[in-house]
């Protein structure tokens, strides 16, 4: 069980690193996803209401 415990605190430490390299603003991509799915649930809404 030793063995193990460099190798969980490397993980540990290297996805802190991983999470504080984030960015707080939405880049492009992220822009533009969000973009597209609000247009997906625009249209799903559409559609239940026509069926309606």
């Amino acid at each position: 069980m030793k063995s193990l415990f460099p190798l969980f605190a490397a993980a540990l430490l290297a996805s802190g690193v991983a999470l504080a390299g984030c960015e707080e603003e939405d880049g492009p991509a992220e822009r533009a996803g969000e973009a597209i799915d609000e247009a997906v649930k625009d249209t799903e809404r559409a559609v239940e209401d026509a069926a309606d």
